[in-house]
This record gives C-alpha cells, structure tokens and sequence, in this order.
C-alpha cells in the first residue's frame, strides 16, 4: 500500500479517535482504514495502537510515529505548495525599503524594467537610512547598508557599497587640491550627520594602503543629496556614493578628489524575513535585485546569524 496514504490514515485515526470516524472522514470503509493501520504496524514490526471496543490508545512506538507522520506530511504538503507556486505568475502588491541615495541613483532607475516584465505586480517602495524593521513594519524585502543585527532574516550579498571624494572646481581652485587624505584635515569636509562619526573617514587607496582621517566642516545633512548640492555650489568636499555623483563627475560641474582613494567599501545586502515559502511577487524580485546588483559567483544566501557569526 502507498507510504504516504497510510501515514495519512494513521493521523486521521488517531485525530479522530476511531477507525469508523477516519473512514468517514476519508470515504473508505471501516475495514480499509484498518488495513492501512494494519500494513504499518506490519512493516515496523510493533504496535501503533492499543484496541479496546470503546477507545483506541497510542503506544509508545505510536507516540513517536505520528509525530513524524505530521512533519513528513507537513513537508510533502509545502514541497507540493512550492511547486505549484513555482508556475505561478508574480501578482500584487510588494512593499520594498532601501536606503535614499542608493534607492534614487541605482534602484529606482531600474525598478521600470521589472514592471515591464511583471505587469501584474505593483511596487510601493520607501527611501529611508535607517536600518530597515521588515517584520514590525510589515516590509517584504529591504536592502540594508552595512552590518546586519536583526535575527530572523535572510541575506543576500550584492555588490559593496562604494563612495568617492569630489569637489567644485571653483572650491578647488581656491583651497587647493590634497594629495593625500591626511590633508582633508585642512579642509572644508561636508559631513552626513547620521554617521555616528560623520568626522572620521575611513579611507582605502592603492595596494590596499588605508588612512583614517579626522575632518571638520562647517555644513552637515542627514541625506547625500544636499551634500551633493553644497558640493556643486562651493561648499567643500564631498563624500558620496559614486552613483549620486557620477553625472557631475561626467559633465565636470565636480571634480575628482584623490581618485586613487574612496570610503572602505561598506558590505550591501538584500534582506528578507526567513520564509521556506515566497510568493512569487517576491521571488521575482530577489532574482532581479541579485541579477542586477548581486556579488558575482556569492549567490548564496545566508542567514542574520551565519552572517554576524561571519
């Protein structure tokens, strides 16, 4: 007899507590229902239930046997769920959170893209630097810059985040051009005022040569765009992501400042809550933030604790 169906059997006898009520409840005679009960107990060679004419009872080996008939049925149920989700077309709603700068400069731009090819789904996206709270705030997906805290989480590397130095040409041309970042100490440094220590830049440069620098300013903002701005009207240096400032780096309205040196590269993941069962909106959409944005060759994923414990 099928493995499976006299599992199945077993659960709705012992959840229904008689064989005449799980035949009903299966439509197959009293004495089928017997039988699959029977051919187990064969095939373990023990006893699953104690008979009496008013109750059935588990046995120890019972006990132990239809707890792993549920998780096995539970597993052959969401197997069989996952496949079928698999054929299904993304549809709905996905709720999605990035940070400002990247979100503006490289996500949105290609958001269009995954519209076209899902027409059925809609995208309600937030631009927010905070680390994102996907499960109390009701998020389906995020990408989060730097370390990963929260538990209960997937992540999925993409490329590392990276910032450049830039200036005007006009600030430039009255201060002066360093030569090296320990001399961004005498300069006019603009700094995003939610770094914990928007004052000390992390610098990497050539051959993996790395300096940490104290720098002052005389102008602050808590988002990269009016940094940019402050930096394209004379107002100093500017740390930014190179998305956000690679148009005026283009057209010359910023220069590049020691362009053999950037921020040390921040890590960059996509983060989504541990579910063994995605919908297809948000299966589409992981594959298309990895395939645009992923780490070649590291497209495994990985757990908030495998990743803080790495």
């Amino acid at each position: 007899m099928d493995k499976l169906a006299s599992m199945a059997m077993f659960i709705c006898v012992v959840e229904s507590g008689s064989f005449s009520a799980a035949a009903e409840a299966s439509q197959v005679s009293p004495t089928m229902a017997a039988k699959h009960i029977r051919t187990i107990e064969e095939r373990l060679g023990a006893r699953l239930l104690h008979r009496t004419t008013r109750r059935q009872q588990l046995t120890e080996v019972g006990r132990l046997y239809y707890e792993r008939c549920r998780q096995v049925l539970a597993e052959v149920e969401l197997a069989e769920g996952s496949a079928l989700e698999l054929q299904a077309s993304p549809r709905g709603r996905l709720r999605f959170i990035a940070p400002v700068s990247f979100g503006n400069e490289s996500l949105v731009p290609v958001l269009a893209e995954y519209l076209a090819r899902h027409p059925d789904v809609s995208v309600d996206l937030t631009l927010d630097n905070r680390p994102p709270d996907l499960i109390d705030e009701g998020y389906e997906l995020g990408i989060q810059i730097g370390e990963i805290h929260a538990v209960g989480l997937v992540a999925r590397p993409l490329r590392p985040y990276r910032r450049v130095l830039a200036a005007a040409p006009a600030y430039l041309a009255r201060h002066g051009e360093p030569d090296h970042p320990r001399q961004l100490s005498s300069h006019n440094c603009l700094g995003l005022s939610y770094w914990q220590r928007y004052d000390r830049w992390h610098l990497l440069g050539p051959a993996g040569e790395t300096c940490e620098v104290d720098v002052k300013g005389r102008f602050t903002a808590n988002q990269g765009t009016a940094l940019r701005t402050a930096a394209l009207h004379g107002a100093g240096i500017v740390l930014q992501p190179e998305a956000l400032l690679a148009d005026d780096l283009a057209a010359g309205r910023l220069l590049p400042v020691l362009p053999n040196w950037s921020y040390k590269p921040t890590p960059m993941y996509l983060i989504y809550a541990q579910d063994r069962r995605p919908t297809a909106k948000l299966r589409s959409m992981i594959d298309f933030v990895v395939e645009r944005f992923g780490v070649e060759g590291r497209s495994a994923s990985l757990s908030a604790a495998d990743y803080i414990a790495g």
